[in-house]
């Protein structure tokens, strides 16, 4: 089947459905490889959480890492009905606790209402699909001005590695590999500060360690295109 410039097996259609079925779950990496396996070899005495436990589970979990949300954001980024999540977030009343973000009515974990000190800062290099980057919303507020234009292709986050200063997003960014060599360019939208510029260089450097290569890092226009 096509898929990004190249070809895939059909079997990897099917893995979200075998991961949703509770047949099908991450297994220990292999180095820089991921693996399967079934959850039941994986975790002996295995048993699955009851449907409607599950769910509330879910909820909180997302809550916690992306709230202040609303029932239609977290329908997004499960890929279901906005009716249903609705209703789920109904159901769980009790549970959660209504804010204001950005003007609109949104949900916390009952009680899970604290913030930070100090706002975020420093920088992050963060892959293709980081879970922050596509998880997170409303997306205006995370890729300000410009970043919406560069970062998101379409409307569609995590198809360009995200720059990110401060927690929003600040230019992109691309890995070349070549035998050990590393090459990685960075698009940043706005002029580096010095800090900056030197903690993009330790990101660089964490990039070829984690693939075990020797980063070059150029900071200059990224010219390939989205998915690349």
């Amino acid at each position: 089947m096509p898929a990004f410039q190249g070809m895939w097996p059909r079997w990897r259609q099917v893995l979200h459905l075998a991961a949703h079925r509770g047949t099908l779950c991450f297994g220990p990496n292999r180095g820089r490889k991921v693996t399967y396996t079934n959850p039941h070899r994986l975790l002996p005495g295995f048993r699955p959480t009851e449907g409607r436990a599950a769910l509330a589970r879910l909820v909180k979990h997302y809550l916690h890492g992306y709230g202040p949300a609303t029932p239609q954001e977290f329908a997004r980024w499960l890929s279901a009905p906005a009716a249903w999540a609705v209703e789920l977030f109904d159901s769980m009343a009790g549970a959660l606790e209504p804010v204001r973000f950005n003007g609109v009515r949104a949900w916390v974990i009952d009680g899970d209402t604290g913030l930070p000190s100090a706002p975020p800062r420093g920088v992050r290099l963060l892959p293709y699909f980081d879970a922050y980057t596509v998880g997170s919303h409303p997306r205006e507020l995370l890729f300000p001005g410009r970043a919406a234009e560069r970062a998101l292709p379409g409307g569609q986050a995590g198809n360009h590695p995200v720059l990110l200063i401060d927690g929003l997003a600040a230019g992109v960014w691309h890995q070349r590999r070549a035998g050990k060599r590393i090459d990685i360019t960075v698009e940043p939208l706005e002029e580096l500060t010095a800090d900056h510029r030197r903690e993009v260089g330790v990101q660089a450097e964490r990039v070829g360690e984690i693939l075990e290569g020797t980063p070059r890092l150029t900071i200059g226009p990224v010219s390939v295109g989205p998915h690349a």
